[in-house]
């Protein structure tokens, strides 16, 4: 099959990309093989292939917002057959048997492994998943359109909940990208106000677009301040900026896998009650629950389209902020 395979990590611009041939895997006990038809590109792209992140894997094919069709079943799979769509998402896989998996908090699995990381991932013709960590996706929605929702969507899900967000309070979010633009949706679904701190003129219009109350700058006040805010963007700076605007018992949660140094600030900013908060991938449950609101909703994805020998050209526009909602490679 042909994939984009990442030999050593370097910067986007070098093109660390190697546009080539790869064997066609075989699907486990256990897996499905899918044939890929869509895998949307995250800002953890970015972070592995430019080595943000420890690849335990070298050579890597990235991707992990994924949507394909069943081509080949492995043994002891009931749960898919040949033809069916299925997706594919950032949590690959876990032990079930650590303190955290035993306990509902799956996405701390101390064995945890990461597609697109851990074992090759999306960029591709074709990949093998655990028949358990793939999804079936709502028919509402296009493989193009349902790709984001497999990792922006599903973070910016669990970051609403581990903000804390309640009807008819306000939540900030800190960027505006692939994450945000489906954390709108479901924030106002919930009977939610939404304001949106972004630098991007193009971002701030798609927020207005998308029912923003408020748009302006990281640097600007507010109507009023938030009872919950989500940080999308990688910048550490934000934090105490965030802080600023939010009311006393509220939680700003730090939605990205990584983030540049936060600097010092006066406690002054933490006291009330604030609580900072990570997020740190999501479970299968979170999954679940987001594909069954996309109907409902229903979420409406942004997607720029782009065929997979030009992901390299891609994740240099992802860096650059040029995508008002995801990039999605179609091989």
């Amino acid at each position: 099959m042909r994939a984009q395979i990442l030999d050593q990590p370097q910067s986007a611009a070098a093109g660390p990309l190697r546009w080539g041939e790869a064997p066609l895997p075989e699907p486990a006990p256990g897996q499905i093989r899918l044939r890929v038809t869509a895998c949307g590109v995250c800002h953890t792209d970015l972070h592995t292939v430019e080595g943000d992140l420890p690849l335990p894997k070298l050579p890597i094919i990235p991707g992990h917002q994924v949507v394909g069709r069943v081509d080949k079943v492995g043994e002891g799979v009931l749960t898919f057959r040949n033809g069916d769509r299925a997706g594919a998402v950032w949590l690959h896989r876990t032990c079930g048997a650590c303190r955290y998996c035993r306990s509902g908090r799956e996405n701390l699995c101390e064995h945890g492994q990461f597609t697109g990381l851990h074992v090759d991932g999306g960029y591709a013709e074709a990949m093998v998943v655990d028949a358990d960590f793939a999804y079936r996706l709502p028919e509402t929605l296009s493989d193009v359109e349902a790709a984001p929702l497999l990792c922006g969507g599903v973070i910016g899900f669990r970051a609403l909940r581990l903000a804390e967000v309640q009807p008819g309070q306000t939540v900030g979010l800190y960027g505006f990208g692939n994450s945000a633009h489906v954390a709108i949706q479901v924030a106002q679904f919930w009977g939610v106000q939404v304001f949106v701190f972004t630098r991007s003129p193009a971002h701030q219009e798609h927020a207005r677009s998308l029912g923003a109350c408020w748009v302006g700058t990281a640097e600007q006040t507010p109507p009023q301040p938030i009872d919950a805010g989500i940080i999308f963007a990688p910048a550490g700076e934000l934090v105490p900026k965030a802080l600023q605007v939010l009311r006393p018992g509220g939680v700003l949660a730090l939605a990205g896998i990584h983030m540049s140094p936060l600097p010092s600030f006066p406690y002054s900013l933490l006291y009330g009650e604030r609580t900072i908060r990570s997020v740190a991938n999501s479970t299968r449950q979170d999954a679940r629950d987001l594909l069954e609101l996309a109907a409902a909703v229903p979420i409406h994805t942004d997607v720029a389209v782009f065929p997979l020998a030009e992901a390299n050209a891609v994740l240099v526009g992802l860096k650059a902020s040029r995508f008002s909602g995801d990039a999605v490679l179609v091989p």
